[in-house]
């Protein structure tokens, strides 16, 4: 007899829980309303919306975006219309959605991260914060924050001493091993570890021997990225005792599974957003395909179930 009990996409993460294992990165699907014409967001299982920081921010000058080999350069700069006005303008759209709301935030000094946090603490529609570490810390000579796990574990514990909401951080490629931050981070307090964020990289122009980006050096992201990322997650997943969230070059619902598979609790897509709107509307699809093709029913059957033979 045919097993006709629905299929299950429901994933926890911690305090985290989620109705489907497909979030959107940060930065790729705006504040949640830009894409609402095409993909509702209470379809998916996560909103992470665009970088905030205390003041608003104008971004890095143009040209700022240059397409790659499989993938994207960008040096947006971390444009956004800052705290006080997404509290005012873009909340309020947000609030009433049927969807976990994920802010990310950044700042320039460890003190910032905390005012963010406590900032975001209290209001009806957020759900989670997730932090942004790949940053440059400006009283430590603009050296980047997720790169150095003591830096970590301070905006870390800045962020988790001023909210009751979980606390996810985003861990960046560009160290040497990234289980150091990855653990500091969890000594620290962060509830779930999101991971990776853009890999550094450039682009020239051979014929005017100038850089594509005016400000040189842009996070790469898309496919191109994905074996890189899919490694860290998984050597993320055996050093820590957090549930991971993993992120990078997704374009499908087999990329999507990969991540599954390795241990990840969910996934988010961002590129892809730009290239296909509605690619997670046909992940989130395919998933559950997966599963009956399988013969499964839920989704955590698939999770952490990496076979090693060594």
């Amino acid at each position: 007899m045919a097993n006709d009990s629905p299929i299950s996409l429901a994933v926890e993460l911690g305090p985290l829980r989620l109705k489907n294992p497909v979030m959107v990165a940060s930065g790729t699907f705006g504040y949640g309303q830009e894409y609402a014409d095409l993909v509702p967001p209470e379809r998916l299982g996560g909103v992470v919306v665009k970088g905030i920081s205390l003041e608003p921010r104008a971004g890095n000058p143009p040209p700022r975006i240059w397409e790659t080999c499989g993938g994207m350069l960008n040096s947006i700069g971390l444009q956004n219309v800052g705290l006080r006005s997404f509290l005012e303008e873009k909340l309020p759209y947000l609030k009433p959605l049927q969807v976990p709301v994920i802010v990310n935030l950044f700042g320039n000094t460890v003190e910032e991260y905390g005012e963010l946090a406590a900032g975001l603490d209290g209001h009806e529609g957020i759900d989670a914060l997730e932090i942004n570490i790949s940053c440059p810390n400006v009283k430590a000579g603009g050296m980047a924050f997720g790169s150095d796990p003591e830096m970590v574990f301070q905006v870390v514990s800045a962020v988790r001493s001023k909210t009751n909401l979980p606390v996810i951080t985003k861990l960046t490629p560009n160290v040497t091993d990234i289980t150091v931050p990855a653990r500091a981070a969890e000594d620290a307090g962060t509830d779930i570890l999101s991971l990776i964020n853009t890999v550094a990289g450039m682009a020239v122009d051979p014929r005017t021997r100038r850089p594509r980006l005016a400000n040189v050096v842009g996070g790469l992201s898309g496919p191109a990225i994905k074996p890189i990322a899919l490694r860290m997650v998984w050597q993320v997943i055996k050093a820590s005792n957090v549930p991971v969230i993993g992120l990078g070059g997704i374009v499908s619902v087999e990329d999507a599974l990969e991540f599954l598979v390795v241990g990840a609790k969910a996934i988010q897509v961002g590129t892809a957003n730009f290239v296909n709107p509605l690619v997670t509307l046909e992940i989130i699809s395919g998933l559950e395909d997966y599963l009956r093709g399988q013969g499964l029913r839920d989704i955590n059957e698939i999770i952490g179930t990496l076979e090693v033979t060594r």
